[in-house]
């Protein structure tokens, strides 16, 4: 078994935290760590009851956390990002523990999820409102924006650090109050940031963070119907997003989801095929495939599919799958048995169709119970489960083509448009393609462009909503109109 070594103890926390104070009641869970399926932490799986004082905790809070200046949260945003950066080592050890990416990825991680407490203190500031000129010559109408009350936070395993700052960073940035539900198979990356909140000097009862293994549809439930709770966050599969969507119609809440993907890759003639090859190594297999924008279809032009072919494939042959926290790994495990099954349809879906294996890949039980070395398939089409559904996996899938009207059809040929990426030198084809694709981010030349400065998220049933970027925090505030009446001129 692999333990880390982990300086500062503190971060391992067995219980959620609910104003202040560190709930440890419960039927014990095992979170294990999924590259050896050894456990590593047993938590509480708690009562609904638990949800029920955190959002009651976080509604009291709320009162007096909303009338605290922009400035002093911009303190306490700025604490909790330094005591990520001092603890940086100990929470990307954490990461690559519960969650089996390689301890790299996981600090990388780390690093652009602490980016957005800073940013939102920066942002916390600059909310402003304007003034406007009515009709009505004697009014004057000018706009404030204010927070929209209590959060629920619903987050997966695949960043389980980051997905909750992205969140979290603009919720209390806003002046709002949040309980956060992590996901079972991944909740101490969430605990160790309740623990910072707490040292940065957040209030009792701003930061909740409740744990369920056995209850989550109940706690998504009660977080939707609550009337305390004024905003769902989550990211997660489209399915599940539906489900909260209807589950808070009967308040009518604020919503902001960020859902399924099947980002295309476009490869040109004409682009540099170097960059290209890199570029999409970067995309697909970061996290062994396991990240929502990464590229599940790419589509290249039949003039370079060759050329492109050879020189992919020697890459993906230098890969080295191992342990996360092995310093020799390049790629770690994948989460569970379920997402090794789905790699393993796909794969076999497109081979019974007619793809060319140009890496086979498979099962390392050799090293793990959930360890898959990459596969990479060629001659892919578009009738096949790899083209329509996504994978969330090691599974490369090339698809040749051959015009620019084509390619743009197939890519936006699906029911989510998350990310896409674009490979070419030409200025005006790069354009025109951006604007003709239905996605929420159209990356260029390059395959990891995820930074807090940009607005994430998607169109269509990939969800709806912005993290990050200036447009973040207005997910989270709503614009109060004040009309002045009577004013006389000079």
């Amino acid at each position: 078994m692999v333990t880390p070594d982990i300086k500062n103890k503190q971060l391992i926390r067995n219980g959620g935290l609910v104003n202040g104070e560190w709930i440890t009641t419960g039927t014990p869970f095992e979170v294990t760590d999924p590259a050896t399926g050894k456990v590593i932490a047993t938590l509480p799986d708690h009562d609904i009851s638990v949800c029920e004082d955190a959002i009651d905790a976080a509604h009291a809070a709320f009162k007096t956390y909303k009338k605290t200046t922009p400035r002093q949260r911009a303190t306490w945003l700025r604490n909790l990002f330094n005591l990520m950066i001092e603890n940086q080592e100990d929470l990307a050890k954490i990461i690559s523990w519960e969650n089996g990416k390689t301890y790299t990825e996981a600090l990388g991680e780390l690093k652009y999820g602490a980016s957005y407490f800073e940013w939102y203190a920066e942002e916390a500031p600059r909310a402003y409102g304007a003034t406007i000129q009515p009709g009505n010559p004697t009014s004057r109408v000018f706009t404030i924006k204010q927070p929209v009350g209590v959060c629920g936070i619903i987050t997966p395993w695949n960043f389980p650090s980051a997905m909750i700052t992205r969140k979290a960073g603009a919720a209390l940035a806003a002046g709002c109050t949040i309980v956060v539900k992590p996901d079972s198979q991944t909740p101490l990356s969430a605990l160790a940031l309740a623990y910072l909140a707490e040292e940065a000097g957040f209030p009792k009862g701003v930061f909740n963070i409740v744990l369920s293994h056995t209850k989550t549809p109940e706690f998504g439930l009660k977080l939707c119907e609550s009337s305390k709770v004024k905003k769902i966050s989550f990211t997660g599969s489209t399915n599940v997003g539906k489900i909260l969507m209807k589950q808070s119609a009967s308040t009518l809440k604020k919503l902001s989801f960020e859902l399924g993907g099947n980002a295309p890759i476009i490869v040109f003639d004409d682009a540099d095929i170097d960059n290209a090859v890199t570029q999409t190594i970067a995309s697909k297999f970061r996290g062994l495939g396991q990240t929502c924008v990464c590229a599940n279809r790419i589509y290249v032009h039949k003039n370079v599919l060759e050329e492109f072919e050879k020189k992919i494939t020697a890459e993906v042959n230098k890969f080295k799958v191992g342990h996360g926290l092995d310093p020799e790994s390049t790629h770690g495990c994948l989460i569970n048995e379920n997402s090794l099954k789905k790699v393993e349809d796909h794969v076999a879906d497109a081979l019974d169709k007619g793809a060319k294996a140009l890496i086979p890949g498979g099962r390392r039980t050799d090293l793990g119970p959930t360890f898959y070395s990459p596969t990479l398939l060629t001659n892919v089409t578009q009738d096949m489960k790899v083209a329509s559904e996504e994978t969330f996996g090691p599974l490369g899938a090339l698809i040749p083509f051959e015009s620019t009207e084509q390619v743009v059809e197939w890519a936006n040929d699906s029911s989510v448009g998350l990310a896409s990426y674009i490979f070419t030198k030409d200025v005006s084809k790069l354009y025109a393609v951006a604007e003709a694709l239905e996605a929420g981010m159209v990356s260029c030349n390059v395959g990891v462009f995820t930074d807090c400065s940009l607005p994430f998220g998607g169109v269509k049933e990939s969800g709806f909503g912005r993290e990050g970027s200036l447009y973040g925090i207005d997910d989270y505030m709503v614009i109060k109109a004040v009309n002045i009446g009577g004013v006389q001129s000079l």
